[in-house]
């Protein structure tokens, strides 16, 4: 899922809103010890399901402590934050590709810069957890996202806006999700690295066994 949040859309535009609404879901099939207990292999690196379990838990929590949050959660939230997890890899990779980076700095500039078009620290987090589903714990993280598509675009002299600066990023996404070898738990989806999103995945998470001839 690719998030913005309303201060940020105000401020920014709908950065890259091809590919931030798009990408709300993710995976693959493999086999093999990395898989053990995973929601997804990035680029060999694992996320686990604990950790997914974990960040969802944490969500449910903050937004039930919020007086008039949603009573009802958004369908597929698990699958949701999977997709997010993923996705944050994948943008870091192909900035990583083009030798560019988002800074501590940048993230702190951006997000006092939302802040006060919203009315506080505090009123900018309410609005991100109960409007894109984005805790405390991962406001950065999701400006680092932010950014970074919008860095993207730029490396193609666009804007992220711009329907160009949509297919530069588009483009960056694809390959950096090609290079990745990105394998979802099929509980999830598969990955598929040109629609930079999880579809829904036919195939089992441990290869089958081969029948005999």
């Amino acid at each position: 899922m690719i998030r913005t949040s309303s201060a940020t859309a105000r401020r920014r535009g709908c950065a890259a809103a091809g590919v931030l609404l798009a990408v709300a879901a993710l995976t693959a099939c493999g086999g093999g010890a990395a898989h053990q207990g995973s929601a997804a292999v990035v680029g060999g690196q694992r996320i686990s399901i604990a950790t997914v379990e974990t960040r969802v838990a944490q969500l449910r929590t903050a937004v039930a402590s919020q007086p008039g949050g949603p009573r009802t959660e958004p369908a597929g939230l698990t699958r949701r934050m999977v997709a997010e997890l993923v996705l944050d890899q994948v943008v870091d990779r192909a900035l990583a590709d083009r030798q560019l980076e988002v800074t501590a700095g940048e993230i702190a500039q951006a997000r006092d810069a939302d802040a006060k078009l919203v009315g506080g620290a505090d009123a900018l987090g309410r609005e991100l957890l109960l409007k894109q589903a984005v805790p405390a714990a991962d406001i950065d993280s999701f400006y680092r996202q932010q950014l970074g598509i919008q860095k993207l675009a730029g490396a193609s002299g666009k804007d992220a806006r711009s329907s160009e600066g949509d297919a530069a990023v588009r483009t960056a996404l694809a390959a950096a999700g090609t290079e990745l070898n990105i394998e979802v738990n099929p509980r999830y989806g598969q990955w598929n690295p040109q629609q930079i999103s999880l579809v829904d995945a036919p195939d089992a998470w441990l290869p089958q066994p081969v029948a005999a001839a």
